[in-house]
């Protein structure tokens, strides 16, 4: 990983703390969360406060995040809103986070220049003992406060304030005003600067967990259902009918249409669908001959044709099945039928413009892994546990490729490949379409067959409840 982490693709963008004053308000915002401390002068911290250094030091990655659930936070800065979130459990935590952070942000920067603000993502679930703990976890809220309890002290300030003002003894009370005093001399005038961070619960149906070996539950859909990366028989008890596994390729195409929750790369408005797919036939194309020897990192376009065409016989289906469509989109070739069946179908697909496409996309990533660029966008837990496992040729030419063409123009890259253009106007109703052909009904994707949301789902009849 020493490639990754001095080309910051691996804990980039983390947070200094160096300064004496902000480690020792981190050592008391992690001795009240959890009653360690550091010993450390100087290191790194993510948008949480979570530290790599210094969880090798405690022998612990997950001393702010006990069990993988209720991850906790040290602030110390606004600046770390732009920061990732490592060891994430959850792909809601980090949205959670940098809502909160920017939302307070006036708040959390006067409370910050004093004092560490500490908190945590709360839910109703404290451990992971079984599957279907996922199911309870429905709203999370972020509880925070300074670590000698500012917030508070301001709240009963003003509780006092608002005691004096409207009591006709209270200016003959000599507790109460030295009781004011002694919390003025604390927290400041609150009345004349407020020091509130807005209540924030956010609520959590549609997620990825890191649990159970990694697992997508689709709730809040017409039809949901629940994807596990592994074995689906744990989820043999769950709520929810349909449960898939990464094999069970067909009825994930089939659930992910039937909610409209993907579109086909060469359909999608606003994008350069061509590019988009050499690309993703270059990185087929790496992963297939990185074990030839050959020296594949800085290779121009021309140059990988070149090499595409000397070993096309050692090119998986995937790759030429991306090339066919390639020429249909760009030169009027024969139109591909792609069914899900076909290894390059996920490949040919990204998320349609909804509120969960982060995490479809993330889900396409987990079905088309040789995306490495997508994969690294979309999933970096996974994209570090495949690097782990490549040659040194593909290690070579990924790192070159994130520095030289990702690193360069984050915003420009992502949205490129997962921006959605806004509609120049309202569309006009469109008229009855025509009686269908046999040969219209089939496309790039395979035959679309017309399925009844009352009456079938994704895996068959809704009435039929074994699982197969």
């Amino acid at each position: 990983m020493h490639r990754l982490i001095q080309s910051g693709l691996m804990f980039g963008n983390l947070v200094h703390v160096a300064s004496p004053a902000l480690v020792e308000r981190y050592n008391r915002a992690l001795k009240s969360l959890t009653g360690k401390t550091t010993k450390l002068t100087d290191f790194y911290i993510d948008i949480s406060g979570y530290s790599p250094e210094i969880g090798h030091e405690l022998g612990d990655d997950l001393y702010l995040n006990h069990a993988g659930v209720n991850r906790q936070f040290i602030l110390l800065s606004t600046d770390q809103k732009t920061a990732p979130l490592l060891n994430a459990k959850f792909s809601t935590a980090r949205g959670i986070l940098r809502q909160f952070i920017e939302e307070n942000e006036s708040a959390l920067f006067a409370l910050t220049a004093r004092d560490a603000v500490a908190g945590e993502l709360v839910n109703s679930v404290y451990d992971m003992s079984s599957p279907a703990r996922l199911f309870d976890i429905r709203k999370i809220t972020v509880e925070a406060d300074t670590t000698n309890g500012a917030l508070g002290q301001a709240d009963e300030l003003a509780q006092k304030v608002d005691r004096f003002m409207s009591e006709e003894d209270a200016w003959f009370d000599d507790v109460l005003i030295a009781e004011m005093i002694e919390l003025a001399g604390q927290t400041g005038n609150v009345l004349r600067n407020p020091i509130e961070l807005k209540q924030m619960s956010f609520e959590q149906r549609n997620y990825w967990t890191d649990h159970f070996g990694g697992v997508y539950l689709f709730q809040d859909l017409d039809l949901p259902a629940v994807i596990c990366a592994t074995d689906r028989t744990q989820f043999a008890d769950s709520p929810i009918e349909y449960v898939f596994d990464l094999t069970n390729r067909n009825r994930i195409a089939g659930f992910l249409e039937l909610n409209g929750l993907v579109e086909p790369i060469v359909k999608a408005r606003g994008i350069d669908a061509g590019a988009i797919l050499r690309q993703k036939m270059d990185f087929i194309l790496v992963d297939a001959l990185a074990g030839e020897g050959l020296d594949l990192a800085g290779r121009s376009q021309s140059e990988m044709r070149r090499l595409a065409r000397r070993y096309a016989s050692h090119l998986p289906r995937e790759f030429h099945t991306l090339n066919a469509l390639l020429n249909w989109a760009e030169n009027g070739g024969p139109w591909p039928v792609i069914s899900s069946d076909d290894p390059a179908f996920f490949y040919t697909l990204r998320a349609s413009a909804h509120k969960d496409a982060d995490l479809v996309n993330m889900l396409l990533s987990e079905l088309a892994p040789k995306d490495i660029r997508q994969l690294f966008i979309c999933h970096k837990t996974l994209f570090y546990r495949h690097y782990a496992t490549w040659s040194d040729a593909k290690k070579d030419y990924v790192v070159d490729l994130l520095i030289n063409e990702y690193q360069v123009d984050k915003l420009g890259t992502r949205e490129a490949l997962f921006g959605h253009e806004a509609p120049m106007e309202e569309p006009e109703p469109a008229p009855p379409p025509p009686p269908k052909k046999r040969v219209d009904r089939v496309g790039p994707w395979g035959a679309v067959r017309t399925v009844s949301r009352r009456g079938r789902g994704p895996d068959g009849p809704v009435a039929n409840k074994g699982r197969r």
